[in-house]
């Protein structure tokens, strides 16, 4: 496993960005890819973005929430962050975590712990599905589209080995490795997670049964408001 966290500051596309998506995710590479995103799908002004979160393990997704945020993503940077180690992935926003997607193997959920990944970012029209389901079109009159990035870190970065079941430290000391390697959420991010979610979140297919009508994914089950 590669790095277990990392942070990227980012202001999107003011204005009409309906049908644009900026991107902001982790990837493998091969047709059993293992990937870990951030998108963000524009809007019309005045509308809000939505904020898109998907993991891939061997090749399959299908594993999306979706969020509105709490602040303009467009008047400043923000900082969008994905804490990634064997146990559980964690999706934050300015150091509030918005989405836990657990380890699950144990009940044959595949997670994406045994490639290493690299960090993409990229803006692209993706009007055909990005804004009310691809209704509404990308309006060129409005080019160019600009987001910014900036101040992209990795911390504590390691390399994890599943076959000893440990993160060798590359810059970090072994005890701040140690750290990383099984973080998970405190009580007051627990409950800072949980009202995004009662709050923000607007898509989670750990309940759409119209999706699944052959019951939800196994991981979906235990507590489906969390993974």
């Amino acid at each position: 496993m590669g790095e277990p966290r990392f942070l990227r500051m980012l202001k999107l596309v003011p204005r009409n960005s309906a049908g644009t998506v900026t991107a902001y995710y982790l990837s493998s590479e091969g047709s059993m890819w293992d990937e870990i995103d951030f998108e963000f799908l524009g809007n019309l002004s005045g509308e809000p973005y939505i904020l898109h979160t998907n993991v891939y393990s061997q090749g399959k997704g299908d594993k999306e929430q979706q969020f509105y945020l709490w602040f303009d993503p467009t008047a400043d940077f923000h900082t969008y962050s994905i804490l990634w180690n064997p146990q559980r992935i964690i999706f934050s926003v300015d150091d509030t975590p918005i989405r836990e997607f657990n380890n699950s193997e144990s009940i044959g959920v595949p997670f994406p712990k045994k490639q290493p990944m690299r960090i993409y970012s990229s803006l692209w029209n993706a009007d055909n599905w990005a804004t009310r389901g691809g209704l509404v079109k990308t309006d060129w009159t409005q080019a160019p589209f600009e987001a910014s990035y900036r101040n992209f870190s990795v911390e504590s970065d390691c390399v994890w080995s599943s076959e000893s079941s440990s993160c060798t430290s590359v810059s970090s000391s072994s005890s701040t490795s140690d750290q990383w390697i099984s973080q998970d959420l405190n009580t007051i991010n627990q409950k800072r997670l949980k009202w995004v979610q009662d709050n923000y979140m607007i898509y989670n297919y750990c309940t759409d049964f119209k999706r699944f009508p052959q019951g939800l994914p196994p991981e979906c089950t235990p507590c489906p408001s969390t993974t």
